[in-house]
């Protein structure tokens, strides 16, 4: 049996026939859902079912597999897993989502004075951040929310106000980094194609900023990983930092972490524990 297969018995043997809404009948052999009903709720023969069950079926299509979710009241969760267990791509929600989870909160708040820490959300858009963070580039919170945000921070238009990092920030590698946010950026309107706030960034980053539009039409899908900088912070001097992206669940946030070079360590700790450089 395949893992599709025995994770929708695993399903079908969980789910009451009241929790899906037929009558419970006389007394049942079959723990759960039979797989007559189960193909009765979903629309499809029985012979599918058993097929799906036993490993027997080429790549189900999206309607089938939706209808299966629906079926077996599935969790958004479990139904994301249906779709990867197929094959096929999970249906995306659309819309962007800016919750930072408290776990994350928890590990963004209590990691220690030498890293700096950001949680952004798919759209580059910067949600929480530690105060190293803040000691390290300046204090986001100084800065219009409209302007908290990495690609437009990477791509500035002309007249734009303050800046996200408040002191001037050079990477090493400047136009792969233009080129990994603007594929980033193309990769979330799949993800979520119908969120306003990102098809309004692109919009103006299109109409507004040179690179950014020929990066844009050139059409590459991919992620930011990480880069090397170097921030010039007016008190403590240069700060060599690598700089890290992970990607945490669903929403698809974005986990930046900035962590100094062995030589650029103890200023960044001076900065966030007495507030002042060495």
């Amino acid at each position: 049996m395949s893992e599709l297969g025995a994770t929708l018995r695993a399903w079908r043997d969980r789910l009451s026939p009241a929790d899906a809404g037929l009558p419970q009948g006389p007394a049942r052999r079959a723990k759960g859902l039979r797989r007559e009903e189960l193909a009765d709720l979903a629309r499809i023969s029985v012979d599918y079912v058993v097929r799906l069950e036993q490993g027997r079926f080429g790549t189900p299509s999206a309607q089938v597999l939706a209808a299966l979710a629906r079926a077996l009241r599935l969790s958004t969760a479990e139904r994301d897993h249906l779709y990867r267990l197929a094959g096929q791509a999970p249906p995306a929600d659309g819309r962007l989502g800016d919750r930072v989870p408290p776990g994350l909160r928890r590990v963004v708040d209590r990691l220690g004075e030498s890293t700096a820490v950001a949680v952004f959300a798919a759209d580059w858009h910067l949600l929480r951040w530690n105060p190293a963070w803040a000691a390290l580039v300046g204090d986001p919170a100084a800065v219009p929310p409209a302007m908290r945000n990495f690609a437009r921070e990477t791509f500035p238009l002309a007249g734009d106000g303050p800046r996200m990092s408040h002191w001037p920030v050079v990477s090493h590698a400047r136009a792969e980094l233009e080129a990994a946010a603007a594929s980033d950026l193309r990769r979330a309107t799949g993800r979520f194609p119908h969120d306003p706030r990102l098809s309004g960034l692109i919009a103006t980053l299109v109409a507004g900023n040179d690179r950014f539009a020929r990066l844009w039409s050139a059409g590459a899908v991919g992620t930011h990983r990480a880069d090397h900088k170097v921030i010039e912070h007016p008190g403590a001097g240069p700060i060599e930092v690598d700089c890290d992206v992970l990607t945490d669940g669903d929403a698809e946030l974005k986990v930046v972490i900035l962590t100094p070079v062995p030589e650029s360590e103890a200023r960044l700790t001076a900065l966030v524990t007495l507030g002042a450089p060495v």
